[in-house]
């Protein structure tokens, strides 16, 4: 910063993190400085060396985090978003007749778009299964379920409700029953302990910009069998130059063309961040950040909170009487405290908690403070009780 430069962030209460965590931990910028400084290295695609092969390093990073066996089947992608539309378009790629498929009320777009679009050109029939107290029910897929049932997709861990969903006896039993299950880790990842070896998912999704203090750009899915899923990227992977066809091993089956080695290399580093601080740690100040938040607004008539008692650090509100982007507005303009408003890129739970006009989202990160939460509860309670005066 020049000399007499004002920090534009001085001061700022940052509750955005369920968006995109910020601040990002200093060893994750070192790192990504790092990684832009020395040229880029990866077997197979450069002779350079004495540099970090990323890829691989962050490979077996987030394979030991998610308790993942296969470690080559951890494949990198722009972000979750990116990950859901490669496998949910990959698993119908081949299909020689429309097939009936689940999804719940509780989904991101990210899910609910490309899927109505499969629904739309007549490639699957969708049933959409409804939340009961923030939460999808195994009896509400089981009552869901068809004969010609081939595919469920489902959040881990609600953006708006902030509720994380008992997914191990939903996976088994659609595994039983031969279902491919594919889950949205997004908003869980870093946050909670994920034990993919105790939670039999067909197909992983998480992100790197949020809870697992990656940048923007990077994320990714596991995939124990990749033949289920169709190749729908061809293009350079540094092996088997010489073949016009896609390599079937992986993790090159799925990543094609230069990785974004910057990312690799920030989720790299945020992982070893959560491990140095331990995720145990991390999930114990989310629910007392949480808690206090949420006790500080029921001390305002006015403000409806709509999950009291949420799995994630994740708090949705509405002021009565104020529409949600004029109190996004006031709080970041009149108190400096960043918040998120409206739907959320997930309108089915807005049809059911607020008839789709949407809410205000605060979200805490481990480098949220007690104090930063006391000074945005004060400024939304004063913000409430200046609307009903």
């Amino acid at each position: 910063m020049e000399p007499g430069q004002q920090n534009e962030c001085e001061g700022l209460i940052y509750l955005n993190n369920a968006a995109t965590s910020w601040p990002k931990p200093p060893g994750v910028i070192a790192e990504v400085t790092k990684s832009l400084q020395n040229p880029y290295f990866e077997q197979g695609r450069t002779t350079a060396g004495g540099a970090i092969d990323y890829p691989a390093a962050a490979r077996e990073t987030l394979a030991n985090f998610f308790h993942a066996e296969k470690t080559d089947h951890i494949i990198f992608t722009q972000n979750a978003t990116d990950s859901l539309n490669q496998l949910i378009h990959g698993f119908t790629w081949n299909a020689t007749a429309p097939f009936h498929t689940i999804t719940t009320e509780l989904e991101h777009n990210s899910v609910l778009r490309p899927l109505h679009a499969l629904e739309m050109n007549g490639t699957i029939t969708l049933t959409t299964v409804p939340f009961t107290h923030h939460q999808i029910r195994l009896a509400a897929i089981k009552d869901a379920i068809r004969a010609d049932t081939r595919l469920v997709v489902m959040t881990h861990g609600s953006n708006v409700l902030g509720s994380v969903q008992d997914i191990k006896p939903i996976a088994e039993y659609l595994r039983a029953n031969d279902i491919f299950f594919i889950v949205d880790g997004a908003q869980s990842a870093g946050h909670i302990p994920i034990d993919l070896t105790c939670m039999p998912v067909d197909a992983f999704v998480f992100t790197g910009h949020k809870a697992l203090f990656g940048i923007p750009g990077i994320g990714g899915f596991y995939l124990p069998d990749p033949t289920a899923i169709a190749i729908t990227k061809q293009g350079g992977t540094g092996s088997d130059s010489g073949s016009l066809r896609q390599p079937m091993e992986m993790p090159t089956r799925f990543e094609s063309g230069t990785h974004n080695y910057p990312g690799i290399a920030s989720l790299y580093a945020g992982v070893q961040f959560i491990e140095g601080v331990g995720l145990a740690a991390i999930e114990r100040k989310g629910r007392e950040l949480t808690q206090s938040f949420i006790q500080a607004l029921k001390k305002t008539d006015t403000i409806v909170i709509y999950n009291e008692s949420p799995d994630l650090p994740i708090v949705s509100f509405s002021i009565d009487g104020i529409n949600n982007s004029e109190v996004g507005f006031i709080l970041a303009r009149a108190y400096n405290v960043i918040t998120r408003t409206g739907l959320h890129c997930a309108p089915l739970i807005h049809q059911r908690i607020d008839g789709g006009s949407g809410c205000v989202r605060a979200s805490f990160s481990w480098f949220t403070t007690l104090e930063e939460c006391r000074v945005a509860t004060d400024a939304i309670r004063e913000v409430a009780e200046s609307a009903h005066r």
